[in-house]
């Protein structure tokens, strides 16, 4: 007999073994495979075959296996480095080889099904299911499963090379037959080397099967995974194939029946058919993501929401998405109704689980979406993923790449949708997770006009607590009006009472008040929206937008009630402040915005990027140095008309008023980081003025 390849043996034993393949496009099972035969004791419950009772077990023989003697076979080269890599290497976590020999049993009972609905010349003894038990004093663990199992033709064909395939073989049979092309879609086996994976835990595997097709031969192979492996005929196999693994010392916490059940529950929840452990069945919970939308009660969205997001809240919003092109993607997804970050935890894991044909490949997949949406929980599903040897190691290739614009995409439009059907329980959305929207706009570049749409604001206009979007801004816009205006304010008192605002609200501008801390940064991000500019009130562009308004009206910047100082007397105040402010002062000039205050400060630093570099340098208690700005007086104010008249008979006293109306500005501005290291002066100004 020819010399023989652990790959090939195994492919067709287990009756799927992964290959790295091209993707499986065809995309539904058809619905002529409906009525798969059963038989024993079992029922079909929405395309899935369940038991009818809780603790079952699919697969017994009544006597136990006869192994005659077999022909000893040494492994090839490249099969010897590759049982090295996968016991070694591979994996990150040993515990997916329960993953892995489960995807392969689920493939075999799917190939069975399929040739079940196709040809009556085969045979199934038992229900079809996976029953794995334990047995801690024999130190094994045996996986068993009902399906298709081998002949000598079929291990004969598939021993030989890594190469060769048995799942692979088998989708492109069925594809080549139009009758049976879509049900090439559900086999899983197109990962990689799974089987191999039992060597991380075991010492010793041994394997046992017989093909469903009449009049078929039993067989056994056994390895301990170094160098050789025994392939014998045996009595009394059953139809399918079992798995018996001799587990190493060091790896007795898989002999752990509820630790089993876990990693089950972790991995292969969904697959499509029953999954038991010492007789008990693990897989309880349905793949919703796999019907259609309006099947599926708000019921069972709360509990598959709370399963998936081991929370105890109910959804606020749910989305089924399935597609078939560019990508087969079949998805259910979830925006919670509390933000667990708002609550003082630590920064949310990525909340959606990648799948494929209802197989885990990556829980709080970080590659799926971008991290501003790490909030939504939920499930993507799509067979087209690029897979190397292991399920872990995703390819971060251009499927990928498109799979997470594919959902960015299709989630916006989602949550853009909610806000156009109900804008007041959107807004009790944007509440709580608003400022994932707004990492989104500076993070996420390729989705940031899209993801501008769903920002709301409170605005001057309208009543507080009654947010707009930047749509409902620009279309209130008077015709004449040519930039969307924002006040970064602690509060909306704050913004109101500020003289920033007042000359627009004397114009009746309406203007966006940004409370939080990261508004700031959004705006300077997106810059303009619909080819509006976002500008700042207290910005010089916005002076420049205010003078422009009040020639156009004819309007002066003051009240002309009120005296003014001569332009001599005016040019002979703003240098005599310049001198005497220090260098926090570049400038002093008459202001042309309207206002009722002595003076602001004009053309400084951001406060929000004063904070984030006091954050940089550790929070230290010494104040941070102001950048030198431009400060602007009302020359009519009667404040700065006594300064100037003060200036000629105690300039010791308006120097330090000068410096307190600098101050003043600064506090408005929000620039002021001590406002204590000012009140010496102040109570020296209030004496002189009472005395």
């Amino acid at each position: 007999m020819r010399q023989l390849s652990l790959r090939s043996t195994c492919s067709r034993l287990l009756g799927a073994a992964a290959p790295a393949a091209s993707p499986v496009h065809t995309r539904q099972a058809a619905s002529r495979f409906s009525g798969s035969l059963l038989t024993g004791n079992a029922k079909r419950t929405n395309g899935l075959v369940l038991p009818l009772t809780r603790s079952v077990r699919f697969y017994t023989a009544d006597k136990e296996p006869a192994v005659q003697s077999g022909e000893k076979h040494e492994f090839k080269a490249e099969t010897k480095k590759l049982l090295h890599i996968v016991a070694h290497s591979l994996y990150s976590q040993r515990e997916v080889f329960v993953r892995e020999l489960i995807s392969n049993a689920s493939d075999a009972l799917e190939k069975l099904r399929q040739l079940q609905a196709t040809s009556a010349d085969v045979s199934s003894e038992k229900p079809l299911g996976i029953d794995i038990s334990i047995d801690a004093d024999s130190k094994t663990i045996t996986f068993q499963d009902t399906g298709i199992g081998m002949n000598a033709e079929e291990l004969k064909e598939n021993l030989g090379t890594i190469a060769r395939s048995g799942s692979n073989a088998y989708i492109e049979k069925m594809q080549s037959s139009d009758e049976t092309k879509d049900a090439a879609n559900t086999i899983v086996g197109q990962f990689g080397v799974g089987f191999y994976s039992a060597f991380m835990v075991g010492d010793k595997i041994t394997v046992y099967t017989r093909s469903a097709k009449p009049d078929s031969e039993g067989y056994c192979w056994d390895s301990d995974g170094l160098g050789s492996y025994t392939l014998s005929k045996a009595d009394n196999v059953p139809v399918g194939t079992k798995i018996t693994i001799s587990v190493k010392d060091d790896a007795k916490e898989f002999l752990d029946k509820d630790k089993l059940s876990e990693i089950i529950k972790k991995y292969s929840n969904f697959v499509g058919f029953p999954i038991s452990v010492n007789g008990e069945k693990v897989n309880t919970v349905e793949a919703l993501w796999t019907k259609s939308k309006n099947s599926i009660t708000e019921e069972e969205h709360k509990n598959f929401y709370r399963f998936i997001s081991h929370s105890w809240d109910d959804p606020m919003y749910n989305l089924v998405y399935q597609a078939d092109g560019p990508l087969s993607i079949r998805s259910i997804l979830y925006a919670p109704s509390k933000n667990p970050e708002e609550m003082g935890f630590e920064r949310t894991k990525p909340g959606v689980n990648l799948y494929s044909r209802k197989v885990l490949i990556m829980p709080n997949a970080e590659k799926l979406l971008p991290e501003w949406l790490r909030f939504i929980k939920g499930v993507v599903d799509s067979e087209d993923l690029p897979l190397n040897l292991s399920r872990e190691l995703l390819q971060n290739g251009p499927i990928i790449m498109r799979l997470k614009s594919i959902m960015a995409s299709r989630i916006i439009k989602w949550l853009q949708d909610e806000a156009n059907k109900d804008p007041v329980k959107y807004g009790k959305f944007f509440k709580e997770f608003g400022v994932y929207v707004k990492e989104g706009v500076c993070q996420d570049t390729d989705n940031q006009k899209s993801i501008a749409k769903l920002l709301r604001f409170e605005v001057s206009n309208k009543e507080s607590k009654e947010l707009v979007s930047l749509d409902e801004y620009v279309e209130a816009m008077p015709e004449k009006q040519e930039h969307i205006y924002f006040f970064c304010t602690p509060n909306r008192k704050v913004g109101i009472d500020s003289p920033y605002y007042e000359p627009f609200k004397k114009h009746n501008i309406n203007v966006m008040f940004l409370h939080h801390p990261l508004d700031e940064f959004v705006m300077g991000r997106l810059s303009e929206f619909n080819g509006k500019r976002l500008i700042s009130v207290d910005s010089k562009e916005a002076g420049e937008a205010l003078k422009k308004l009040s020639d156009e009206a004819g309007e002066e910047a003051v009240d002309s009630s009120k005296t003014v100082l001569t332009k001599e007397e005016t040019d002979e105040l703003t240098a005599w402040m310049r001198d005497n402010m220090g260098m926090q002062v570049k400038d002093v000039k008459v202001s042309d915005r309207y206002m009722t205050y002595p003076a602001i400060v004009v053309d400084f630093e951001s406060p929000a990027v004063r904070r984030m570099m006091k954050m940089m340098a550790g929070n230290t208690d010494e104040p941070m140095p102001l950048s030198p700005c431009t400060v602007e007086i009302n020359p009519r104010d009667p404040v700065i008309s006594g300064l100037f008249a003060l200036k000629g008979k105690d300039e010791e006293l308006a120097r330090k008023v000068a410096m307190q109306l600098l101050d003043n500005a600064l506090i408005a501005a929000g620039l002021l980081d001590n406002p204590q290291s000012m009140l010496k002066r102040l109570n020296e100004i209030l004496a002189a003025t009472v005395n």
